[in-house]
């Protein structure tokens, strides 16, 4: 699952690599207030497709969506149906989970769209730490830099049912790519850690199922992260620096369309370590997903 850079226009959330399965058990059941849309863009970086989710307090008027996703008439239709809207709000840039705003805003009579981000938000301000109006819902904004630099996650809740909405940052399938130079693979560790406080809270994540327990996922991913850094600290101390030869050392077994993603990280990794990475190359044509 790879979300798109939009400074390239390429896809990069996430790929499966090493790692297939989920980070955590899948979730049997998520609250009745949280209703799934899945845009129809799947592939080999964004699993089943974006997830756009519409949560709604029981009773209330007006709904909150997170992440419209692609500018699919089809899906953007779909969660038009899912109105009133009062309030969209965004995970981070990339486009596969925000080129649909201009046209969903305009299908919405001009909610506003927040985003940390400028770039992002239409209609409203740009989210800095305040208080969200979730229309019923207690939503809270957690900062989570590290796969980009405006990726954040939002912890919902109403009663004593609380989710987690992870974005590209916890993926419901495999891993997420560090997406450098705008990603950063230390600010990652950081919003990994603190996800890791969030015990036994559903992870409602960009794509791919949700997951039981939104800390174990982040405790899983931090496990794998640290090992592969690992990795790549022995290879650096044999001399290997160039991230297309660490990748093909470290990443030998993964598919080769996807090692162009894999240096993304691979690159993020090197810098962690203080190694110059350089800037990263564009996706393979072929593997962006609309």
């Amino acid at each position: 699952m790879i979300a798109r850079v939009a400074r390239r226009g390429r896809t990069i959330a996430g790929m499966a690599g090493h790692v297939t399965g989920a980070a955590a058990a899948l979730a049997d059941q998520v609250p009745g207030w949280v209703t799934l849309v899945r845009a129809p863009n799947p592939g080999p970086m964004t699993l089943d497709g974006t997830n756009t989710w519409v949560l709604r307090a029981p009773g209330a008027s007006h709904a909150v969506v997170v992440d419209p996703g692609p500018a699919d008439e089809g899906h953007l239709a779909a969660i038009a149906a899912h109105g009133p809207v009062g309030l969209v709000l965004i995970t981070h840039g990339h486009p596969d989970h925000t080129d649909g705003v201009p046209r969903l805003h305009h299908l919405l009579g001009g909610v506003p769209v927040r985003a940390a981000d400028p770039a992002h938000t239409v209609g409203g301000a740009a989210l800095a730490g305040d208080d969200l109006d979730g229309h019923g819902l207690d939503i809270r904004l957690v900062p989570t830099p590290g796969h980009t630099a405006d990726s954040v996650c939002f912890l919902a809740g109403h009663g004593t049912e609380r989710v987690v909405l992870t974005g590209d940052t916890i993926l419901g399938r495999g891993t997420t790519v560090v997406a450098h130079p705008d990603g950063h693979l230390g600010d990652y560790l950081t919003s990994l850690e603190l996800l890791s406080a969030y015990r036994g809270i559903p992870a409602l994540p960009g794509h791919g199922p949700a997951l039981a327990d939104c800390g174990a996922a982040a405790d899983f991913y931090l496990a794998h992260r640290r090992a592969r850094l690992d990795q790549v600290r022995a290879v650096v101390a044999e001399g290997l620096t160039d991230p297309g030869e660490v990748v093909a050392r470290i990443y030998a077994d993964v598919d080769r369309s996807l090692w162009w993603a894999a240096e993304w990280s691979v690159r993020a990794q090197l810098a962690h370590l203080g190694v110059d990475a350089g800037e990263s190359t564009p996706g393979v044509s072929g593997l962006e997903q609309p």
